[in-house]
């Protein structure tokens, strides 16, 4: 085959790789960074294809192998940002100790507070903390992402005016 006749078949392709790459990132813009990726990869790896073998199952399992290493790469780095979290948090934890009882009830009294907001607002603003993407909630709570960050917006607000005696 031919560069020209490879260069052909990969763009009339496009339609259909475009849609797989869609349902493998459930966004568009990813999808189409995906896209842009395997063609990358096609082309610099195009004396690797045989031309007895399909050209689209070969794309297909380029864009698949890509989007497996990054979702690993993904995953991996969230592991380790919340390793750091969490020992962040446990030095928090061991210097509220020091810091007394004062420490104690500043933070029994915000947790009341964050107890005290209402079902809708507290399940988006805790997930949100705990460092879940605006777009899981969204999907998690079956809601759309606006209405997510809008809810994240109020709890934070709610929170702020209960507590404002607080930080001063």
């Amino acid at each position: 085959m031919t560069a020209i006749e490879f260069n052909t078949q990969l763009i009339s392709f496009r339609p259909v790789l475009k849609r797989y790459a869609y349902t493998l990132t459930s966004d568009q813009d990813d999808a189409l960074d995906l896209l842009q990726e395997t063609y990358l990869r096609a082309l610099s790896n195009r004396e690797k294809f045989l031309d007895a073998t399909n050209l689209k199952a070969w794309l297909y399992m380029i864009m698949k192998n890509i989007f497996i290493n990054s979702y690993r790469r993904t995953v991996k780095a969230r592991e380790i940002m919340q390793n750091k979290r969490d020992y962040s948090i446990a030095e928090q934890q061991a210097s509220y100790h020091k810091n007394g009882s004062d420490s104690q009830l500043a933070e029994k009294e915000i947790k009341s507070h964050i107890a005290k907001l209402g079902e809708e607002y507290r399940i988006p603003f805790t997930r949100f903390y705990d460092g879940f993407k605006y777009k899981e909630i969204a999907d998690e709570m079956n809601l759309p992402i606006g209405t997510v960050k809008s809810r994240i917006f109020i709890a934070r607000k709610k929170l702020m005016d209960a507590l404002k005696d607080m930080q001063n």
